[in-house]
């Protein structure tokens, strides 16, 4: 498909960061822009799945929120346990002195991809797929736009970019903006480096309270964790391998895998996923009869990745190659999973940083010569807010992370067990519940 020669913004990149990016413009009332994705649709896998309270926000203050909110699970609470117990529980509706959504929302990545792109078609808007960018450079004859080269040879004259267009983005190459861990190299992100991912059904359905849909569990277990997040069945349809869809109730894991274990396999198999199950899972879901009075094993394996857990973030998320150049989600910043705080984080990017640049195209049209600060200054404070963000979730891993040997020969218990004993205190107080909740939400860090 042909693109046009000259738009005011070019968004590069259709998941939820990108896709939110054309919503927010659209609802800013900036309808010249090309959105353009390098893959073909359909191509998207589960991935993220947590939707927090200020994001729900976000995107209900530019009318994106409520397909969102009518199709997902309402999460009630993020619970942290051993493999046959709850440590600490922080529940969400502590949230409604400070939020018209006092939930979380549940719901794989591709499902809030897909229900963003038809909200944004029904706004008149299509994404231009594929299209893969190979350079960028200042236009001869204006220099503030930006000359947007693709594959197939077609090019796009831009005043504005927005690079939504993931951890490993072009837009972010071509502009020499580097991409490194603001703690350095060594910054301890490696003490649970590796990950896997997947959506899974058994056989039989397991039962008991953390297979509970509305909760997601994290079982800190060995000095590593594994998350647990059931998803019902609402999501089967748009769940499928191998285009089948799946059948039963369907449960995301993740799992940290020890380095000493060796590298995951790029789509791990379901044996593996059923290993580290028994290894690290909750007891109720293991195939272990020792440790579960009624076996469940996997039945099905409807997708399946790792990952890595380092962070990094972008040096600036705002720069100039003739065009004004941002940088939104993972483009402009990666953490662990600890949280479910990343695409969270980028979806707001892209909605504060797109009502900056509409603010800017407008003041443009009456002065030509307008500088870049109000674009300078919404860049620096999303800049801060992912450095916070990142200092979040390392602590977050950190603890998950204690060691489970005894500390020393004189103090006979580990810390990784003071650790669940302060939080099982902890845990009988509403005020701390709250607390943990309220950082959860993003509500205190928009």
């Amino acid at each position: 498909m042909s693109l046009p020669e000259i738009t005011t913004v070019l968004i590069v990149g259709a998941g939820p960061a990108g896709l939110t990016a054309a919503l927010s413009l659209v609802h800013h009332r900036c309808h010249d822009f090309v959105i353009v994705d390098a893959v073909v649709e359909g191509q998207n896998t589960s991935r993220a799945i947590t939707i927090h309270s200020a994001t729900v926000e976000a995107l209900a203050s530019i009318d994106a929120a409520d397909g969102l909110v009518s199709q997902a699970i309402r999460g009630k609470s993020i619970r942290l346990t051993s493999r046959s117990s709850q440590i600490f529980e922080a529940k969400f509706d502590s949230l409604k002195k400070y939020s018209a959504h006092p939930y979380a929302l549940f719901m794989p990545q591709n499902v809030t991809e897909l229900l963003l792109g038809q909200k944004l078609q029904s706004l008149g808007v299509r994404v231009q797929r594929p299209h893969r960018v190979v350079g960028m450079k200042q236009n001869d004859k204006d220099s503030r736009i930006t000359d947007v080269s693709f594959e197939d040879g077609q090019v796009i004259r831009a005043r504005y970019i927005i690079g939504a267009d993931g951890a490993r983005s072009i837009i972010r190459t071509i502009a020499g903006i580097g991409f490194s861990d603001p703690e350095g190299p060594n910054s301890g992100d490696n003490l649970l480096s590796q990950m896997v991912s997947a959506d899974i059904t058994f056989e039989p359905e397991p039962v008991g309270l953390l297979t509970l849909e509305g909760h997601i569990n994290v079982a800190v277990f060995s000095s590593n964790f594994f998350v647990l997040a059931p998803l019902s069945n609402r999501f089967n349809a748009r769940l499928a391998q191998d285009g089948k869809p799946a059948t039963k109730s369907v449960f995301r894991v993740v799992s940290s895998v020890p380095v000493k274990n060796g590298e995951p396999p790029h789509a791990p198999s379901k044996e593996y996923i059923q290993d580290l199950i028994n290894t690290y899972g909750p007891a109720c879901i293991t195939s272990n009869p020792s440790l579960n009075p009624t076996p469940v094993k996997v039945d099905q394996l409807v997708w399946s990745t790792r990952f890595r857990t380092h962070s990094a973030i972008a040096d600036r998320i705002f720069t100039r190659l003739g065009a004004a150049i941002f940088l939104v989600g993972d483009a402009a910043h990666i953490h662990s999973p600890a949280g479910g705080q990343g695409m969270n984080l980028g979806i707001r990017d892209a909605i504060f940083l797109t009502e900056a640049v509409t603010k800017h195209i407008q003041i443009s049209a009456e002065n030509p010569d307008v500088d870049d600060t109000i674009l300078q200054e919404i860049a620096d404070a999303r800049h801060a807010r992912a450095l916070e963000i990142i200092g979040f979730t390392k602590t977050l891993l950190k603890l998950a992370s204690l060691p489970c040997d005894s500390y020393a020969w004189w103090m006979p218990c580990s810390l990784a067990s003071i650790r669940d004993l302060i939080l099982r205190i902890l845990n009988r107080f509403d005020f701390v519940q709250s607390k943990v909740a309220w950082g959860l939400s993003g509500l205190g860090r928009r």
